[in-house]
């Protein structure tokens, strides 16, 4: 008995408005695949604020570290990070810019940060269903502060999003997914979910694991603006995570 062609074989892959016999986009399926190698990207919702945490994936020992940008602020009291192509997040991410300076100048008010997600979407959406066009090769996490409410939002690359407590995004998103389900809280300040984060990027990377690495930001729930964190607290950070696993004197 002949067996079926694969998918791939029989061309259901060519086209992204093309479905195959069981329903699926193929081409939306290779992009998922996309972000899942990237580098890792963490959002955390906390008492007393939102928080991002990004792996830049600095290999190369010439390259400036302050130069890779894996977090981006959108506005004020919104910052976003992604996994996946960064190249197709940045195009996002100016245009999220645009449209939340847009909101200020017109009704002289900042913008919440569900518009932002579900404009992002809606362009995600129509490469899903447009020919010659190729799906966004990126997840985002959107982070922002409304009516002093912490919000954290995920998009895919079709155009779904959900709202989380915590989440993450990229190569570690299964060991650091299983580290928030086990250790996340909703009490947590951002400074113990900086550490949180630390601690899980620090068993998704092993021995890579270095500050350079690392990008964080957070918006504070009082003053609503995006501030990233100093390179010096990561480190100071990070080093609490060793001395916890030092075994106490007797």
């Amino acid at each position: 008995m002949q067996q079926p062609m694969p998918h791939q074989l029989m061309g259901y892959d060519r086209a992204i408005t093309m479905f195959s016999p069981d329903g699926r986009l193929l081409q939306v399926e290779y992009a998922k695949k996309t972000v899942r190698q990237g580098s890792t990207a963490i959002g955390m919702v906390c008492s007393d604020g939102v928080l991002l945490v990004a792996d830049k994936r600095v290999v190369d020992s010439l390259v400036v570290p302050e130069s890779v940008e894996k977090i981006w602020q959108i506005d004020e009291h919104i910052g976003a990070s992604a996994s996946g192509i960064l190249s197709d997040a940045r195009v996002l991410i100016d245009r999220a810019q645009l449209r939340a300076q847009q909101n200020r100048v017109t009704y002289d008010s900042e913008i919440d940060t569900l518009t932002i997600v579900k404009e992002m979407c809606d362009l995600k959406q129509i490469c899903t269903q447009s020919g010659g066009l190729r799906p966004f090769g990126v997840s985002v996490l959107v982070a922002g502060i409304d009516d002093h409410t912490p919000r954290l939002f995920e998009t895919d690359p079709i155009g779904i999003f959900f709202q989380y407590r915590a989440t993450a995004i990229g190569e570690g998103e299964i060991e650091v997914e299983e580290i928030l389900h086990n250790e996340y809280k909703p009490n947590l300040t951002i400074e113990e979910g900086l550490k949180l984060s630390l601690k899980a990027l620090k068993k998704v990377l092993g021995e890579n694991f270095n500050v350079e690495r690392i990008d964080a930001a957070y918006i504070n729930v009082t003053e609503k603006k995006f501030k990233r964190l100093v390179k010096s607290k990561i480190e100071k950070t990070a080093s609490e995570l060793k001395d916890d696993k030092k075994p106490a004197k007797k």
